[in-house]
């Protein structure tokens, strides 16, 4: 019995490892884009409110990642949602960056 516990815990586990590489195209995204908007307020050229709204993207990019990967699996319509939501982040960014308005 005890043999069957640690067995079904150590499967769980693995389960749970196995989910979190399933998005490394995802991850490095994630990265970039932070890097773009943290260098865009640096320079200036993203404003505070731009700021704002394009760090509660992110969140919700991240929290969407999490829901796809809380039953161990990233399925293609997950997936496709997360692509989906990052390239609209993309364009925000380029946006808030090529824009008039700068931070104060």
């Amino acid at each position: 019995m005890k043999n069957i516990f640690v067995l079904a815990l150590v499967i769980f586990c693995y389960s749970g490892l196995i989910a979190q590489d399933q998005t490394p195209k995802t991850d490095a995204r994630q990265t970039a884009q932070r890097a773009r908007i943290r260098q865009g307020k640096n320079s200036g050229e993203i404003s505070k409110e731009e700021r704002v709204k394009l760090k509660a993207q992110q969140r919700s990019i991240r929290r969407t990642e999490r829901r796809a990967k809380a039953d161990g699996f990233v399925t293609s319509d997950e997936q496709s949602t997360l692509d989906r939501k990052q390239n609209r982040a993309n364009r925000g960014i380029r946006r808030a960056k090529h824009n008039k308005k700068k931070a104060e």
